[in-house]
């Protein structure tokens, strides 16, 4: 499949597919009504799912056939953007359209499965963790982004890339990391073979180096030294299981505009490595684009339409994005690849305009649609049916699932915790896959904010869009409002939550109320590892 770069008509081939479809093809979109499927638990201690039996058999045989083929399990690739909005990619209807075309995320889109209704956590941090841990951020406990020096939360955790590693995957983790910087929550302590990236998050490296973000510590030598002498770790770092990080470039603005550059070709060396290995792979690759603030390198500075830093940013990560798979094509690779592309949550609008689009409510630092409704497309050559789109409903937390059933082992789940995420293998691998998730449910925090089933959102709590009389549709800027009487939203009519149908729509009361006790009653025999709020 030929596709055009980002970079406006400089080509970068990311493989041949045999069924190259043009930008404007349409996707073939499948769908059912989950609000009166019954549920089944596969076991105490695993969230509910719709059984699919026939879709599963398919999956499963298609997986085995897979399996004998290749005399392998697959590799696994997870491209982990950072504060890409939903309305950012051209297949969500932004591209072209908002100023910087993603074509490679596009062809991938038209040629696998596009999710119209992926979830994220709020921020980053939490989003990171129950990708690894199958879990909650109230169960896992890292409920907002890390901050400096701060420890993190994945000391006890049982995480995705250990029990790979233990099923024989080689377990690489490239980019940003951002759970913590004591040596437990670690990425070469919590399974990962090697590391390539930094621990915290992009701005606590360069915004007290800005003169113009912040003049009264970027013109003061007294006061950068200060913050040179806090004890975060302020370069990008190398480590490899069970030891210790080394120090490979102290990260200023310069370094920082380069970032995704380096760690582009770490990784495509690490595809190149493994080309001749009998074992798979996981691939965490995390960018550091496009959190604020975005420097862009020369070669992409004024490379989007827009003009604009975070559009310039974007066209990057596109093309890295066709680089790595480019890389699997040449090294024959793609077809036993299972490749995941997402945003760890919505727009980051305190920073804007150095940030993402999002058509819905909110953003980033809220549970309205704009800050958790996330871009999610999977792509399996030869596997994935192409030009498949699906609102089904999609927890980031269902990777960790999923992709111990596609290594093999499922099994390895613990049992002595409580696992959010549900197996989504059959919803990628039937022909006409429906999702196995019947509920989203929405924290806020440690509060229970909300509830979705099908198309209707039942809310409790959410976060303020103003503060103080001013409008602000910034995430961390408000605070948490509780609605005594419950609010309900018709996401396909209301998709931008504005008409609160609760009174008109009453039949729904009891549905809502037996899904929220329910996932609340998970909670005692499983207590969560912070107090929680749990509304009404």
């Amino acid at each position: 499949m030929e596709v055009q770069s980002s970079r406006l008509f400089r080509k970068v081939i990311i493989g041949a597919t045999g069924s190259a479809l043009a930008l404007t093809s349409a996707l073939a979109a499948n769908y059912e009504d989950t609000m009166p499927l019954e549920t089944v638990k596969p076991a105490p201690n695993l969230e509910e799912v719709i059984p699919h039996p026939e879709q599963r058999e398919e999956a499963m045989a298609k997986l085995a056939e897979f399996e004998s083929r290749t005399g392998k399990r697959p590799n696994i690739l997870v491209y982990l953007m950072d504060d890409v909005g939903w309305g950012d990619l051209g297949v969500y209807g932004g591209g072209v359209a908002v100023g910087a075309p993603t074509p490679n995320m596009d062809a991938l889109a038209r040629d696998g499965l596009m999710l119209t209704s992926a979830y994220s956590q709020p921020s980053s941090s939490p989003t990171r963790a129950t990708l690894l841990t199958g879990q909650l951020p109230v169960r896992h406990g890292i409920l907002r982004p890390t901050l400096y020096n701060e420890p993190g939360g994945l000391t006890n955790a049982v995480t995705l890339a250990q029990l790979l590693s233990d099923a024989g995957y080689v377990t690489q983790a490239v980019g940003k990391w951002h759970m913590g910087e004591n040596p437990g929550s670690q990425p070469q302590n919590v399974g990962f073979d090697d590391f390539s990236g930094f621990l915290s998050v992009s701005d606590l490296y360069t915004e007290w180096r800005d003169p113009y973000f912040y003049p009264e510590i970027a013109n003061s030598e007294e006061r950068t030294e200060m913050i040179r002498e806090w004890a975060f770790e302020k370069y990008w770092v190398h480590a490899e299981k069970g030891g210790t990080i080394e120090q490979i470039k102290e990260i200023n603005i310069e370094v920082s505009s380069h970032l995704d550059e380096y760690w582009k070709d770490y990784s495509i060396e690490f595809i190149e490595k493994m080309a001749d290995s009998d074992q798979p792979f996981f691939l965490y690759h995390c960018t550091r684009g496009a959190h604020f603030d975005n420097y862009p390198r020369d070669e992409y500075e004024g490379s989007s339409p827009a003009k604009q830093v975070y559009k310039d940013t974007i066209v990057e990560l596109d093309d890295i994005l066709g680089e790595l798979v480019a890389a699997l094509e040449r090294t024959g690779q793609l077809e036993n690849t299972l490749i995941f592309i997402a945003s760890d949550n919505g727009p980051e609008m305190e920073s804007w305009p150095d940030s993402a689009y999002s058509p819905f409510r909110g953003a980033k630092g809220s549970t309205w649609e704009g800050g958790v409704r996330v871009p999610a497309i999977f792509y399996w050559k030869g596997m994935i049916e192409p030009g498949r789109a699906s609102d089904g409903l999609f927890d980031i937390a269902d990777i960790f699932n999923t992709c111990l059933t596609l290594a093999g082992a499922a099994d390895s789940i613990p049992t002595d915790r409580f696992i959010d995420g549900v197996d989504q293998t059959s919803f990628l691998l039937a022909e006409e896959g429906l999702t196995n998730r019947k509920y989203i449910y929405y924290w806020l925090m440690s509060y229970f904010s909300a509830v979705r089933v099908a198309e209707y959102k039942y809310v409790q709590f959410a976060e303020s869009d103003s503060g103080e009389g001013i409008v602000n549709p910034g995430g961390f800027t408000g605070y948490i409002m509780a609605f005594p009487y419950y609010h309900l939203y018709n996401l396909y009519l209301d998709p931008k939550e504005e008409h609160n149908v609760s009174i008109r729509k009453l039949v729904f009361t009891d549905l809502f109320l037996e899904a929220m006790k329910k996932h609340i009653d998970t909670f005692r025999e499983y207590p969560p590892v912070v107090k929680i709020i749990t509304g009404h």
